[in-house]
């Protein structure tokens, strides 16, 4: 399997190339330069049985050439990423949960209680592997805006490699009090943190340009490589088709579908950012699985449901404070991957679109390809009032504690006329499943806000995970800090910031 950018499809790179540099060198995103044959029934029904960690090997090993990683070492890696840190649910590594007539997708077992570790643990220890097998450094950096920073902290802690280092960006004050414990609290000399005074993807663009001008002597495999883990890197969407897969035969399997069954579909409904975990599943979906919508729940930074709905992909002129805040994104670098596909691979419309977006800051799609986007996609936009809501809703009618994010699905579900409540499954309506993206103990102010004092209480006296205790009791170490210079306009501070990060990464 060879890979291919967005934007420019005559060039062609490794497996290796691809994963450990981030974004292509065009600019674009990296993509494999052929989905793979389509998933037939009986290829689904072979994996029906299957348990995660097996899935996951089956998945990846279409898009990893054996020549890159072998049967073994890819078992192995599968087996690092999927069955260490999720002790606690056992080979299921996510268990469904039915209430009703909704099926809750919990992703949230892992080591950081979160779906972004699903992703980041199997992208860090491939990239682990590979510094190993060349014997040179990689060199991580990446920005979050709550989730995706302490997932890649604690694989990186947890490969433990000396070739393999990490610098990590947080929005200052714009993530949770437990998310940021999670990142200033890491004690591994492989990893540095620091936070910057600007809004969730204001890191964006000086890592980029980091990443693009730091990995001129690709041709070298001795040297040092700057790679970024955020869900632009093609391995997240790669890894993360597993759990659409995973959700799609669970589902199947509980209705009673046969496996591949295109009459049938299954629609998924989930919290949308950076539109990394929709392309995998449209990616999956693009594959033959038999994946009906894929619906995306936003919040008021609402640019995904913007395009969805009227065409629009402009982005807003200021990032909305919110209270489900790893979701706040102005821009969402995976829309570039849904273009590709949605165009059926046409690398040269792409890079029109997306010269046209990087130099206005707006893409107007026509109402031709407006309307194929709604044949696959549904979205809807929550406010912070609708969230509190629909989070009140869930705990008082099927009694369960949801996080923000997850809350954001289950409004957006409503909203796109799903009966979340009902105790009947409604035989006009595909089957669906809502991804449950994180554990509430990551969101203490928000849920207090969303159920009150005394049900955050409850949670934290019932439910509380023991391992996020531990969280709590550490010491914080303070992070670098990345100013903002005031009368600087925001290139200006972000040139500033762009240097400081250079010289932090290249220090590790």
């Amino acid at each position: 399997m060879k890979y291919t950018s967005t934007r420019d499809s005559s060039v062609t790179f490794s497996f290796e190339d691809a994963l450990c540099s981030g974004y292509s060198p065009d600019g674009g995103l990296f993509v494999p330069q052929h989905l793979p044959n389509k998933v037939d029934p009986k290829i689904l029904k072979s994996w029906s049985t299957l348990s995660f960690p097996e899935l996951a090997f089956q998945v990846m090993r279409m898009f990893i050439s054996s020549q890159e990683i072998s049967d073994n070492e890819l078992n192995v890696i599968c087996t690092k990423s999927f069955v260490k840190g999720f002790e606690s649910v056992g080979s299921k590594t996510i268990p469904l949960k039915k209430i009703g007539s909704t099926y809750f997708v919990e992703l949230f077992h892992g080591p950081t209680f979160c779906f972004k570790d699903l992703g980041m643990r199997a992208v860090v220890n491939m990239l682990s592997f590979f510094a190993s097998k060349r014997e040179r450094k990689i060199k991580l950096i990446v920005s979050t805006t709550g989730d995706t920073g302490p997932a890649a902290v604690q694989a990186v802690s947890d490969a433990s490699n000396p070739l393999l280092t990490l610098l990590v960006h947080y929005p200052l004050g714009q993530i949770s009090a437990f998310q940021r414990k999670q990142l200033t609290t890491a004690n591994s000399p492989y990893v540095k943190v620091a936070t910057f005074e600007g809004g969730g993807d204001d890191m964006d663009a000086p890592i980029k340009r980091i990443l693009a001008s730091s990995n001129t002597n690709s041709n070298d495999v001795n040297a040092t490589q700057i790679c970024g883990v955020n869900s632009y890197n093609i391995g997240r969407p790669l890894v993360q088709m597993v759990h659409f897969i995973w959700t799609y035969l669970r589902v199947a399997e509980d209705i009673g579908i046969e496996p591949g069954d295109q009459t049938k579909p299954v629609d998924i409904i989930l919290p949308t950012g950076a539109m990394g975990n929709i392309a995998g599943g449209y990616m999956a979906k693009k594959m033959g699985v038999p994946i009906g919508k894929l619906c995306a729940g936003v919040n008021s930074n609402d640019i995904t449901h913007r395009v969805i709905t009227t065409g629009e992909f402009h982005k807003s002129s200021e990032m909305l404070r919110t209270l489900s805040e790893a979701i706040n994104i102005q821009v969402p670098y995976n829309f570039e991957r849904l273009l590709y596909y949605l165009t059926g691979e046409d690398d040269r419309l792409v890079n029109t679109w997306m010269k046209t977006m990087e130099s206005t800051s707006k893409l107007d799609l026509d109402d031709s390809w407006q309307n194929k986007m709604k044949e696959d996609f549904q979205s809807a936009s929550i406010t912070d009032d609708e969230m509190c809501k629909s989070m009140k809703e869930v705990y008082n009618k099927l009694d369960y504690f949801i996080d923000p994010h997850t809350t954001i699905a289950v409004a957006a579900a409503e909203k796109l006329g799903y009966d979340v409540y009902s105790n009947v499954t409604n035989q006009t309506l595909s089957p669906y499943a809502i991804l449950s993206t994180a554990a509430p103990c990551k969101f203490e102010e928000s849920v207090t806000v969303g159920l009150g004092l005394s049900r955050w209480t409850e949670y934290v006296t019932t439910q509380f995970p023991t391992q996020a205790k531990s969280v709590l009791e550490k010491k914080e170490i303070k992070p670098k800090l990345y100013k903002w210079v005031e009368g600087e306009t925001l290139e200006g501070v972000q040139k500033k910031w762009e240097r400081i990060a250079r010289s932090l990464v290249m220090e590790s």
